[in-house]
């Protein structure tokens, strides 16, 4: 407790680190907003769906609850690494915006409709950040596997992003809510993310690195 209380006074009273930690916020939010505009225009623009290798094979499984909780949890796992390490913060945070602004724009390109059979989310929340439209590429899948490869250093939380990323990669494609393409290119975009953001962020990056444990 006290090399975390130490931690966020160094990083806290470091002009620097809260002008990087302001920027992250409001990239994230930015990035946030161009998210909504970009899927409300992707779901408008929706046509047909097409057959896929997988989707087209099996029928559909109401992994709805897996889908929710399992949002929430990866949400609070990504919320409690990065306040135990301050400094960790500011390159999530920029990362995690980047990979949004990106997906944005990749989900503006092509309008596929989606799969017929595709299973309904009950969540109001998450309703409000997806749009039906917005399918490639895969965000539930791509996003942990960024949050993989930023902490790869870190042996435990690379394990468990990774198995999020595999989890949610299954879920949505028993459930019908992504194309096969849409997940299986995840992991490509999402790798050229992690070194875009390592490019454009190196100050964040070696703060991030200060104290990762092996």
């Amino acid at each position: 407790m006290e090399r975390i209380k130490s931690s966020y006074k160094q990083h806290f009273t470091d002009k620097s680190f809260l002008l990087s930690i302001i920027i992250s916020l409001v990239l994230l939010v930015v990035s946030l907003i161009i998210n909504f505009y970009a899927g409300t225009y992707a779901a408008k623009s929706a046509s047909n769906p097409v057959t896929d290798i997988i989707l087209s094979n099996i029928r559909a499984y109401d992994l709805d609850a897996v889908f929710v909780y399992g949002s929430y949890l990866f949400f609070f796992v990504i919320l409690f690494f990065g306040l135990y390490h301050p400094q960790r913060i500011p390159y999530i945070v920029k990362s995690v915006a980047l990979f949004v602004i990106i997906r944005s724009l990749f989900i503006t390109m092509t309008h596929l409709g989606t799969f017929p059979t595709q299973i309904i989310v009950h969540s109001d929340l998450l309703s409000k950040m997806t749009f039906g439209g917005d399918l490639f590429f895969s965000g539930h899948t791509g996003l942990p596997f960024l949050l993989a490869l930023i902490f790869w250093k870190d042996k435990w939380a690379r394990y468990i992003f990774i198995l999020f990323s595999i989890v949610f990669a299954v879920t949505v494609l028993l459930s019908h809510m992504h194309y096969t393409i849409d997940v299986a290119s995840a992991f490509f975009i999402t790798f050229t993310i992690y070194h875009i953001a390592g490019h454009f962020f190196k100050k964040d990056q070696q703060w991030f690195d200060q104290q990762i444990d092996n």
